[in-house]
């Protein structure tokens, strides 16, 4: 399957196509408002602003599934993000990421064979949920123009240590 057959919601439940990114390099990441990573929207939209124009779509799902850290509602995170980090791009609809309900999108991102970073041994946690979970907010996910997902970034890899890895699909 493809990684444009998926759709989501925005946060006024409007769907979207992953067809419109085609071409695009995409970072994919869920997020929480109260999370110790939430710092990184700061980072994430300084690289959008210097990528966009030259072909980086920033796709951001927010998910309340570890340690409630994303409460309110999907249009409240919005608002927040926009408001506290100056966000300009967009943020979807609140998601699951794991278990039973988890997006469809994020079923597909997980199973990938993408490149990890940093590599680390799967924790007995890990093991014990499955490697192909979702361990924290702030995981994220590099796609290339052709729809590959290429490289997984665990929660504490920053953005800026993304960057590399941008220029390179850019």
């Amino acid at each position: 399957m493809s990684i444009y057959k998926f759709e989501f919601k925005k946060v006024n439940q409007q769907s979207v196509s992953m067809e419109q990114y085609k071409g695009k390099v995409l970072l994919i990441f869920n997020s929480a408002t109260k999370c110790g990573y939430t710092k990184q929207y700061d980072a994430i939209e300084a690289l959008y602003e210097k990528y966009h124009d030259k072909g980086l779509e920033v796709l951001d799902f927010p998910s309340n599934q570890f340690m409630n850290q994303a409460p309110g509602s999907s249009k409240e995170i919005a608002s927040f993000c926009q408001m506290k980090f100056g966000t300009k791009f967009e943020t979807f609809d609140k998601i699951d990421v794991n278990g039973k309900q988890a997006h469809p999108l994020f079923k597909f991102l997980r199973t990938k064979k993408a490149v990890d970073y940093p590599k680390t041994k799967p924790s007995l946690i890990d093991r014990l949920r499955g490697i192909d979970s979702i361990k924290w907010n702030f995981t994220k996910f590099l796609v290339d123009r052709n729809g590959n997902v290429v490289y997984r970034f665990s929660p504490s890899f920053t953005p800026e240590e993304m960057e590399r890895f941008i220029k390179e699909l850019i």
